[in-house]
């Protein structure tokens, strides 16, 4: 581990879109230093190192090339899906600790080899799930933890994809692997985002025990087609439920500053209900935590519900974490647990019954 005054050198693989989010604590925090960025597209390259004030014998247009770099400490791995395992186990032995985007990767067997990769080069590996940052679910954890609602019995959360024309622009590539099953391993809405929804269910209920999903197909245009409507139900021990609801609403309108989505999550416990009202975006000025009980509503209008808090928050914290002053989260070992959970609604919607998970 680093010591905790030393500065992490960070090289980031993989500069589309995303980068964005990820790059703002690493600029703004006197832990960590962008050093080197790597992108197959070298233009998309170059440009990210000039926004970072990285120096331009960093850049490259090959990852192998980056993790030679021996300055480099930590990688994020930004990369489409079925590349997360092979760069991320490179990565390990080359003696980088990594944060992989999630999901870490597209199937269990690579998330195996993954994990004991990092068990034999003695490095960190991190699956990098900033939702369990997002500071209202914070609060909401929170409340749940000091009993406001008792015991939690079950969560609600719906993925309500709204009118695309306010979202940020994302590159077309970004769109076009994403339609690749065999790149993302299942669906923009019920796999790659849906791991939000399934880790904020397992953070909130902890292991599922059964997954039953419904999973549609609606065709945006020719050629590009979401996993939606969806219905997806989980239970957890003790005769505890959930559920995620998916659904496109092109005409939609969301304040946001990223994706058009809305993300409320609900959850009931014996004496009390908390709401989360926000997510990706929100549907109109209310504050982002809503607690009922004891008859009464109690409001946490002050929290920031900004999407891209959730991505400082988690760099932070990982920062801190490879200090040795926080736990890792998620580790590699929590990640598998939620690819699991992922994987097995893709499987029950193609099996078409429920799907037990051990």
């Amino acid at each position: 581990m680093p010591a905790a005054d030393s500065v992490l050198n960070v090289g980031i693989i993989g500069a589309g879109r995303i980068s964005d989010l990820h790059a703002i604590e690493y600029l703004a925090n006197p832990g960590a230093r962008i050093v080197a960025v790597c992108d197959s597209d070298l233009a998309t390259a170059r440009m990210r190192a000039a926004q970072w004030g990285v120096t331009s014998d960093r850049v490259f247009g090959r990852w192998q090339d980056l993790l030679a770099v021996g300055e480099i400490d930590l990688v994020e791995v930004l990369l489409p899906h079925d590349l997360h395992a092979p760069v991320s186990i490179a990565a390990l032995h080359a003696g980088k600790h990594v944060s992989v985007q999630k999901p870490m990767a597209t199937t269990l067997e690579d998330a195996d080899r993954m994990i004991r990769a990092a068990e034999l080069s003695g490095m960190t590996l991190r699956v990098f799930e900033n939702a369990l940052f997002f500071p209202p679910l914070c609060k909401a954890r929170e409340l749940v933890e000091a009993g406001a609602i008792g015991p939690p019995l079950s969560i609600r959360i719906k993925a309500n994809k709204a009118d695309p024309r306010l979202a940020w622009a994302v590159p077309e590539a970004a769109r076009t692997w994403r339609q690749d099953a065999a790149r993302s391993g299942g669906g923009p809405l019920t796999f790659d985002d849906g791991h939000h929804k399934f880790a904020v269910a397992w953070h909130f209920m902890g292991k599922p025990v059964a997954v039953h999903a419904w999973i549609g197909r609606t065709e945006v245009q020719p050629g590009f087609v979401l996993d939606c409507p969806a219905q997806i139900s989980w239970q957890f021990e003790g005769q505890r439920f959930g559920n995620l609801e998916v659904v496109y609403s092109p005409e939609l309108q969301v304040h946001t500053h990223q994706y058009a989505q809305h993300d409320p999550v609900e959850i009931t416990g014996t004496k009390g209900v908390i709401q989360v009202t926000c997510g990706h975006a929100r549907l109109a000025d209310q504050p982002p935590v809503l607690l009922f009980r004891n008859g009464r509503i109690e409001t946490f209008p002050e929290l920031d519900s900004r999407w891209e808090s959730s991505f400082v928050a988690a760099t932070r914290h990982h920062i801190l974490a490879l200090q040795g002053r926080r736990p890792l989260m998620l580790s590699a070992e929590q990640g598998r647990e939620i690819l699991k959970f992922c994987l097995a609604a893709q499987a029950s919607a193609q099996l078409g019954r429920s799907v037990a998970i051990d």
